[in-house]
């Protein structure tokens, strides 16, 4: 492992993780007597299980690290102290060069089955392309693996700006329960649908529906992930757009080859049209969710929304690929290439970038690349 001071920068972070970070520090520290936390790890490793785990952009000298060219990937950093960051910790990178054997000698493993375990979970999270807690807890469930619910919180400031779109979303569902519009019944239902436990407050939604326990449970999670990408949806849309714009207008610095040329204006155009496919294809999911909801709702007929709440973690899981991918592309070209600053890149770079777009999208548009 390599020293790491860029940890220091991620003492903005606070006790939250976002789509970038996942801050397990900072969810040890916010359960430390929480039995879920200690009998559903994210990692087996305790050392790996207080750690800060990042999607990284790779800088010119960490390329070499990884037997293929890479743009994106995921690092690990373990603090040299959980309660100050600022003094920075060790990293590695997923994937690199000798992976395997610096988590065995790292994470102080006893059984090889549980280095097995946490080697698979750590690809699987190198695998999404945002650390999305919906999108990342499907991955994971997928392979029937389940850290416990704390890993997943939706960040405290993220919530906060969802508080009205999901008021607005849940508004006309608290007032067919309670028989009014009081914004009491309204707020009861809206905070403890984004609250990370399925509690007593929805049990009567759950009898309406007749799901079973876990049924219902899981079927609420993937219901406050279809808000959550409602919600996402309508802050990224501008964004996604300039982004498409500036990937339609960029032209490389310097000297160009016309084999080059050839393949950075098919592959702008693939990425233009897979986005494009994309976002249609999540707004058809979402019109699954919205017909559903409607029928419970508007029509007082709840055997739609029961049918979408069982089938709901499958479709979830597609539409956050979709979303996790777009986000990507939408954050690394403002990364690289911020408003106001000139839109300067060799060919090489747009290549490699390029290619990591395509990837980002479903494998269809990766394959017409």
């Amino acid at each position: 492992m390599s020293a790491d001071r860029s940890v220091r920068r991620l003492n903005a972070l606070s006790h939250a993780s976002s789509s970038r970070v996942l801050n397990l520090v900072a969810i040890g520290e916010a359960n430390p007597h929480h039995d879920g936390h200690r009998r559903a790890p994210f990692f087996l490793s305790p050392v790996f299980n207080h750690a800060l785990v990042l999607k990284h952009r790779l800088r010119a000298d960490e390329v070499g690290l990884f037997a293929e060219r890479k743009v994106l990937a995921t690092k690990i950093i373990i603090p040299f102290e959980r309660q100050e960051l600022k003094f920075g910790g060790q990293s590695l990178f997923v994937g690199q060069k000798g992976f395997e054997e610096t988590v065995r000698e790292v994470g102080n493993y006893r059984e090889q089955a549980d280095l097995r375990r946490d080697l698979d979970v750590m690809r699987m999270v190198d695998a999404v392309p945002s650390l999305d807690p919906f999108l990342l807890r499907e991955h994971l469930r997928c392979a029937h693996i389940h850290p416990d619910a704390c890993y997943f919180a939706i960040s405290d400031a993220d919530q906060a700006r969802m508080h009205d779109y999901a008021t607005q979303e849940v508004t006309r569902l608290a007032v067919m329960a309670s028989g009014d519009g009081g914004s009491g019944a309204t707020g009861r239902m809206v905070s403890a649908l984004l609250s990370n436990q399925v509690n007593e407050k929805l049990g009567p939604l759950r009898s309406t529906l007749g799901l079973k326990p876990a049924e219902f449970s899981e079927g609420v999670f993937s219901w406050r992930g279809f808000i959550y990408y409602k919600w996402a949806l309508d802050q990224a849309w501008p964004q996604l757009i300039r982004t498409l714009k500036g990937i339609k207008a960029i032209t490389p610095a310097g000297k160009i080859s016309g084999d080059e040329k050839s393949f950075l204006e098919a592959s702008k155009k693939t990425i233009l049209r897979g986005a494009r496919l994309n976002a249609d294809e999540i707004r058809r999911i979402i019109g699954v969710y919205d017909t559903a909801y409607a029928g419970l709702v508007e029509r007082h007929n709840p055997k739609l929304f029961r049918e979408f709440l069982l089938s709901a973690p499958k479709l979830f899981l597609d539409i956050g690929d979709r979303m996790g991918g777009m986000s990507h592309i939408t954050s690394f070209w403002n990364y690289r290439f911020p408003v106001g600053a000139p839109r300067v890149a060799d060919a090489g770079e747009l290549l490699a970038i390029f290619e990591d777009f395509t990837k980002s999208l479903t494998p269809e548009f990766e394959l017409a690349a």
